[in-house]
């Protein structure tokens, strides 16, 4: 890899509630900054699974100009704390933690980049950056509460095996709802995450940005699920520039194997340089 765009490692002090030290991955830009963009990671084992295709795309973008900040979030990955520390609340100031890193060392336009539950931390933790930023989403989910579920019924899937399947998701929310931790998977969910999960939507934020919507597809006329399409008609109503398009390739997020969608990959840099032009 060429000495300008190699990658660097880096713990970098939270300024939230949660304290300690958030490990990031740091891609400098090819010559001056194009922009600069946080990568916001998706819920669970999909973070894991999907860490190859979020290196790739930084490695790509750096090579275009921009600089990129990939940041484990709270209770994740390298940084402080365990996964049933986390909060929804730490998970967005942690965002502006990375925002603020970047934006100390580069004045280039900001995007947050999410990839599914990471998109809806994205959109809520925009208010808190004190500035302007515009969004890449990377299969974006419209509503928290339907990544929850989707959590909760891998102990469903897993009680299954044992005959026990009956009730369990009521059983587990019923758990969240009076305080208590659950454990799926492998990973302890607290209440306060699970909330702010159920409860975030991808909502138009105020002012005026612009965002890159992509999904992929194993269809070969990949289309965007309804569900896009709605959020995407409701933002560009509050008058927000957005480019949508679904292209074809595996769900790497969720895939047993470890898998490569180079066609969003090269979709991605395209949108970004349309997006250079002036609306």
């Amino acid at each position: 890899m060429p000495e300008t765009t190699r990658q660097q490692a880096l713990f970098i002090p939270a300024d939230g509630p949660a304290g300690g030290q958030r490990f990031c991955l740091y891609h400098p830009p090819l010559g001056a900054a194009t922009g600069v963009v946080v990568y916001v990671h998706p819920f669970a084992e999909e973070m894991n699974k999907s860490r190859r295709m979020a290196a790739l795309q930084a490695r790509a973008l750096a090579a275009a100009g921009y600089a990129v900040l990939q940041v484990d979030l709270h209770g994740c990955g390298d940084s402080s704390g365990e996964f049933a520390d986390a909060t929804w609340a730490s998970w967005l100031a942690d965002v502006a933690t990375a925002a603020r890193w970047l934006r100390a060392r580069h004045s280039a336009p900001l995007w947050l980049w999410g990839l599914r539950a990471g998109c809806l931390v994205a959109a809520e933790a925009a208010p808190l950056l004190g500035e302007p930023c515009h969004f890449l989403f990377w299969q974006p989910a419209a509503a928290g509460k339907v990544l929850l579920q989707q959590f909760l019924r891998l102990k469903m899937a897993a009680e299954m095996l044992d005959g026990k399947a009956a009730g369990v998701t009521d059983a587990l929310r019923a758990q969240l709802e009076a305080g208590q931790a659950v454990d799926i998977a492998g990973y302890t969910l607290g209440p306060a995450l699970a909330l702010g999960l159920s409860q975030a939507q991808i909502r138009p934020p105020d002012g005026t940005t612009r965002s890159i919507w992509l999904e992929t597809s194993t269809r070969a006329d990949a289309t965007l699920l309804p569900a896009t399409q709605t959020a995407v008609a409701a933002w560009r109503k509050a008058g927000h520039d957005v480019h949508a398009a679904a292209v074809t390739g595996p769900a790497f997020w969720q895939t047993q194997e470890i898998e490569d969608a180079p066609a969003l990959i090269a979709a991605t840099l395209q949108a970004l340089q349309q997006s250079l032009v002036p609306a």
